[in-house]
């Protein structure tokens, strides 16, 4: 195999054979080739794109390129969620018990946040103790026992996806389809989940900014997890205003116990259900959606979900406490309320405001390796259609040292 051929192929909008991107990607995570033939050939799919036959042989070759998490033979069915990342976005600590409540098996390898962007990992690491670098084989253990286990990436999963995404970023590559989709996918397959259900968020917080945008990437990702063996399903959700009323690692936390407990923000708890019930349905433990919300609804407000979760945590090391006293978890320092300049209702939440001023508070990283105030962010967060008196909390800054006071007319 010469690169460059493989390269120019590409640029003049040819469409590569397996073997080919096999070949390439192999050379790519051994050294083999070099940096600056990968970057070419990412921009050429950037600029010539890929059909789906293209897609699935790109994320298969990136999936095998590192070591399989295997669950044969096991006797529950095995499922994941992953979401395209939004402000307030908590689901996944809510979704993973309760899919395993209800009798999935949930081996969920989740990421961090990077900008205004909140990821799962960071939410763990805000609770006690709660370990997310676990080994392969305690993450299957756990798995086993629990029901469900939230780790994150090890150097052995897709470490060609964990390269050639360090070189999207400062390439100018990033917002590709198929990069998109072979990038999540890989990671996903290699964690072993045989079902898979694609939260692909739409609006001004998000990735996707378009609705046309969005369901190109679901259809993708669902091509791809179909061409390689797996049921999959995928929800375009709206993410141009803030998931919940809190936005912050500890904060959002609380959140999701509130609503594992049957209570938590209508919207929060109707696409925790929406999406959960998309994997039992997948998974044959129920036979429709209706039904599936149903029985869903019932485990979130009988206390079972609650119960896996407690019970993850404390298998991960964290303090089980947190679940009864959710006071336990990290505290701000200060605590600003910021008042409403007048009576009304309110008509619009800016969840990109939101999350820049939750990253101005500490809770998010302003490059990779930066540290996060996990009590930092906001709560108590208005959402449209909320009526409001004049001086009432539009919502409540938790931070380190006193904020500048945000201006409310921008949220």
């Amino acid at each position: 195999m010469i690169p460059q051929w493989i390269i120019e192929k590409k640029r003049d909008g040819g469409v590569l054979d397996d073997a080919e991107i096999r070949a390439f990607i192999e050379g790519y995570t051994s050294g083999a080739i070099p940096d600056y033939q990968m970057s070419a050939l990412a921009m050429a799919i950037f600029f010539s794109g890929m059909t789906p036959g293209e897609t699935a042989s790109l994320t298969d070759a990136m999936m095998r390129s590192g070591d399989l998490v295997t669950f044969d033979d096991w006797p529950r069915p095995t499922a994941d969620k992953h979401s395209t990342g939004g402000i307030g976005d908590k689901l996944s600590l809510m979704i993973a018990p309760l899919a395993a409540a209800a009798g999935l098996a949930v081996p969920m390898i989740s990421g961090r946040g990077l900008g205004i962007t909140g990821g799962t990992l960071d939410k763990l690491d805000a609770i006690p103790g709660y370990d997310t670098r676990l080994p392969i084989a305690r993450f299957k253990d756990i798995v086993a026992a629990v029901g469900c286990s939230i780790i994150g990436q090890t150097d052995r999963l897709a470490p060609a996806d964990k390269k050639l995404y360090a070189l999207r970023d400062v390439t100018g590559t990033v917002p590709s389809i198929p990069l998109i989709t072979a990038s999540i996918m890989s990671k996903k397959l290699a964690e072993g989940a045989a079902i898979l259900v694609f939260d692909v968020k739409c609006g001004r917080a998000a990735f996707m900014r378009t609705p046309g945008q969005a369901q190109a990437l679901a259809d993708s990702l669902t091509r791809a997890g179909d061409a390689l063996g797996r049921k999959t399903a995928a929800l375009i959700t709206e993410m141009d205003r803030p998931l919940g009323r809190t936005v912050g690692n500890a904060l959002e936390v609380a959140e999701a116990i509130e609503t594992l407990r049957g209570g938590g923000p209508p919207d929060t708890r109707r696409l925790t259900l929406e999406l959960t019930a998309r994997m039992t349905t997948l998974g044959g433990i129920h036979p429709d959606l209706e039904t599936a919300r149903g029985g869903l609804a019932e485990l979130l407000d009988n206390g079972g979900a609650l119960d896996v979760f407690r019970r993850m945590v404390e298998a991960h090391g964290g303090a089980p406490g947190i679940v009864d006293a959710p006071h336990l978890l990290p505290r701000a320092k200060v605590v600003v309320e910021v008042g409403a300049p007048r009576a009304g209702y309110v008509t619009d939440v800016d969840a990109l405001a939101i999350g820049r001023l939750v990253l101005r508070l500490g809770g998010g990283r302003t490059k990779a390796d930066g540290a996060i105030d996990y009590a930092a962010g906001i709560d108590r967060l208005v959402q449209a259609g909320d009526y409001v008196e004049r001086g009432a909390p539009l919502m409540r800054l938790h931070a380190a040292t006193p904020p500048p006071p945000p201006d409310p007319s921008s949220f």
